[in-house]
């Protein structure tokens, strides 16, 4: 079985559109916000503070 060399793979490009959409619902449900949230709470009650 030969391969031509100029071929397409489409699976990248699939992952990378659909991995694309998958930030952008993210950004859309505000989830950096939440995610930055849960993480400065966990930082100050590791150091003490919160």
């Amino acid at each position: 079985m030969t391969v031509k060399k100029d071929t397409i793979r489409h699976t990248p490009f699939i992952l990378a559109l659909f991995f694309l959409i998958m930030v952008g619902v993210g950004i859309y449900f505000k989830e950096p916000s939440r995610v930055m949230h849960q993480a400065w709470q966990i930082c100050l009650s590791c150091i003490g503070i919160g």
